[in-house]
C-alpha cells in the first residue's frame, strides 16, 4: 500500500488524480478501524494532515466554511454559537480521542446512513465544495448521498470545504443509542427553523438507505406555522402541530431491522424526536423575540 503525503492542496488534488483509488485520509476513525479488520484495502493512503487550510473555517460572502478536516472539538468550542445544531451533533461522537481527530469532511466522505453530522447538514441545507484537477464543484447536500457509504464524489475529487447559510434560526439535534456515549445511532433526527423564509428544513439519519429529509414534515409544519400567524406572534405552539410533525418525520424513514434495533422501533423513535426538537427549537425561538 502506498502512502502519499502532500504538502499542499495543489498537490493533494494532483495525487488523487493519478491515483483515484487512494483513500484520503484525515481523522482516520473509520478508514482505519476498517483496514484493521481487514474490510478495506486501498491502493494508496492519501494523508490530507499537512494541508493546514482544511483545517480551518472562515466566514465568507455570508457563509460558513468548514476546511475538510476541521475536526469535531473545534466545532463544539469554536463553533458552539454559530451553528449549535452541528456542535450538538458533534458532541454526541465517539469519545474525545475521536472528536480530536474525526472531522465533518470525514463523515462526508464516509456517506453513512449513520453518520451523526448528516441530519443536521441536510436541516441547514449545506453545500459541499469539491475539487479535482478538472475544477471545483459544488453539490448540494440534498444531492451528495447516494446510497450506503456512496456519494456523489467522482474517484477523482476529494473534499475541500463544507458551506453553511450563517444567520439561520434555531437548529435541533437528537439521536437515540443503545447506550448513553460513544455509540452508533439507532435513529437521529435534526430541524432547523428558517425565519427569514418561512421555511423548516430536517434531516434523518439512520433510518433509511441514506441520510433524508422528511419533506412532508417540513411543509406541513411551514404552512401551519404561516397559516397560523406563529411565525409572527411566536406564540406557543398547539401539540397537535408538534405531534403531526413528529408523525410525518417518522413517515419518511425507511428504516430496517439489525443489531441496533428494529424499524418499527426506529419509526416510533422518530417521531418522538422530530416531536422534541422542534418543540426545543421553537422555545428557542420564541426567547430570541
Amino acid at each position: 500500500m502506498d502512502f502519499l503525503r502532500p504538502g499542499s492542496w495543489a498537490e493533494a488534488v494532483a495525487a488523487k488524480a493519478e491515483q483515484p483509488a487512494a483513500a484520503p485520509l484525515a481523522g482516520g476513525t473509520d478508514l482505519m478501524v476498517e483496514i484493521n479488520f481487514d474490510r478495506r484495502r486501498p491502493e494508496a493512503l492519501l494523508d490530507l494532515n499537512p494541508i493546514s487550510e482544511l483545517a480551518d473555517w472562515a466566514v465568507e460572502d455570508g457563509q460558513l466554511v468548514l476546511g475538510a478536516t476541521l475536526p469535531y472539538a473545534r466545532v463544539i468550542t469554536e463553533l458552539g454559537d454559530r451553528l449549535p445544531g452541528l456542535a450538538m451533533a458533534s458532541r454526541t461522537i465517539g469519545s474525545p480521542q475521536i472528536r480530536n481527530r474525526g472531522s465533518i469532511g470525514g463523515n462526508l466522505g464516509s456517506a453513512s446512513p449513520a453518520g451523526d453530522s448528516h441530519p443536521v447538514l441536510l436541516a441547514l441545507d449545506a453545500t459541499v465544495e469539491v475539487e479535482s484537477t478538472r475544477g471545483s464543484r459544488l453539490i448540494g447536500v440534498d444531492d451528495f448521498y447516494l446510497g450506503p457509504k456512496r456519494s456523489a464524489l467522482a474517484p477523482d475529487e476529494l473534499i475541500r470545504a463544507v458551506r453553511i447559510p450563517a444567520g439561520s434560526g434555531p437548529c435541533q439535534f437528537a439521536k437515540v443509542g443503545t447506550r448513553n456515549a460513544m455509540v452508533i445511532a439507532v435513529c437521529s433526527f435534526a430541524v432547523a427553523l428558517h425565519p427569514a423564509t418561512g421555511s423548516v428544513r430536517t434531516g434523518i439519519g439512520s433510518a433509511a438507505p441514506t441520510p433524508v429529509r422528511a419533506r412532508d414534515a417540513e411543509a406541513f409544519l411551514a404552512g401551519e406555522l404561516a397559516a397560523t400567524g406563529h411565525w409572527e406572534s411566536r406564540a406557543e405552539l398547539p401539540a397537535g402541530m408538534a405531534a403531526r410533525f413528529g408523525e410525518l418525520a417518522a413517515g419518511a424513514a425507511v428504516p430496517i431491522d439489525d443489531v441496533r434495533g428494529t424499524a418499527s422501533y426506529r419509526r416510533q423513535a422518530l417521531a418522538v424526536l422530530a416531536r422534541r426538537t422542534l418543540t426545543w427549537a421553537w422555545q428557542e425561538y420564541r426567547e430570541c423575540a
